[in-house]
């Protein structure tokens, strides 16, 4: 099976697509609804479209929902590019372009009017799968390393996956004499939609929504779910939107570091913490069908010497849900999970996969 649409887009938080698939295969039914009230980067919601099955996300990131929605998109790779060329023919010139030594050595002058000319336009207008897609792909390739033969993404050297802070860049940049390179935006498209949509996909139902999953509102419109698949943010992790600024620029956030948490859990203290959680979890029972497994991983980072199995039964405690199992998921060394991008491989905390039953 082909999987290379759940790599559109790198997310620090993701965790492997086996997790949810194999959960997904051996236990769910076509047609059954799965939700994820924290989708992160929709690997919940593409394993669900794999088998068949309707698939709901809510997350309070809206490079997450961007990319979530990439990954329900039902669309080829021709018609994402003859989007892309329709809107830079018909485009207007943009209203804002970002200024500022930054902006001068992360991206070619003509490169970085094609980026804003699609990016106003896609702010405007972004309701059809193709256009979903388009802004994935455009995020995914939106900053990252200068190939040696082909340029596989728009900006400057960016080595890593994070979006690069403007002054160590700019530092970066000029201590090594490294100027944006001139990149032709449509082909670079063009090859990027032929990787991620070259063969058809399963058909995809559902849809992913930007909100406050501690909010019940944010549930609105969704069909009961008989699933759901889920790993809520690790006790003090909180660098979501900073860590993809540039990425949030591009869907409508500031052309700088935003530092703002609004719409994500409190970290001032594990107590706080929990009943935000619980929150979510009582927002869950009532957006699914009693009998409802939910299966949750979750861990903790080293700077909060916490307990993640103490945390997560306190969050369950007096709610509809009720545990009954509890499994080792490994460290995060062993596999590309939260954890995994704020320890060291030296001293790697333990993750669990805690399942649940809506009584």
């Amino acid at each position: 099976m082909n999987t290379v649409l759940n790599g559109i887009c790198p997310y620090f938080t993701m965790f492997p697509l086996e997790f949810p698939q194999r959960i997904l295969k051996r236990h769910g039914k076509p047609g059954e609804v799965v939700l994820d009230p924290f989708t992160g980067r929709g690997t919940t919601l593409y394993a669900a479209r794999l088998q068949s099955m309707k698939a709901y996300g809510i997350d309070s990131n809206p490079v997450a929902v961007a990319i979530s929605e990439a990954k329900l998109a039902n669309t080829t790779a021709k018609r994402i590019v003859a989007t892309a060329q329709g809107i830079l023919a018909n485009a207007k010139q943009p209203q804002r372009v970002p200024t500022g030594e930054f902006w001068e050595l992360a991206f070619a002058p003509a490169v970085l009017d094609a980026l804003c000319r699609i990016r106003e336009e896609l702010l405007h207008d972004c309701r059809s799968d193709a256009r979903k897609a388009l802004r994935a792909l455009m995020l995914g390739a939106l900053h990252g390393p200068v190939g040696k033969t082909t340029q596989s993404y728009f900006s400057n050297q960016c080595p890593r996956t994070y979006a690069p802070k403007p002054r160590y860049a700019v530092g970066f940049w000029k201590d090594r004499n490294l100027r944006p390179p001139t990149v032709d935006v449509v082909e670079l498209i063009k090859r990027r939609a032929e990787r991620f949509y070259r063969e058809a996909e399963a058909s995809a139902a559902g849809c992913a929504v930007l909100g406050d999953s501690q909010r019940a509102e944010s549930f609105q419109g969704f069909e009961s779910a008989s699933w759901i698949i889920t790993s809520p943010p690790y006790y003090g992790m909180r660098t979501y939107i900073p860590d993809q600024w540039l990425r949030n620029w591009f869907v409508g956030g500031p052309a700088h570091v935003d530092y703002s948490n609004e719409g994500q859990l409190p970290h001032s203290s594990k107590e706080e913490f929990s009943e935000a959680l619980k929150k979510v979890w009582q927002n869950c029972a009532n957006a699914s069908k009693r009998g409802c497994r939910m299966v949750i991983r979750f861990g903790a980072i080293n700077d909060r010497k916490v307990d993640p199995i103490e945390i997560l039964k306190e969050s369950l405690a007096k709610t509809r849900w009720r545990i009954t199992a509890r499994y080792d998921a490994g460290t995060a060394s062993e596999g590309r999970r939260q954890a995994n991008h704020f320890v060291s491989t030296d001293d790697a905390i333990a993750e669990y996969d805690v399942w649940a039953v809506n009584e």
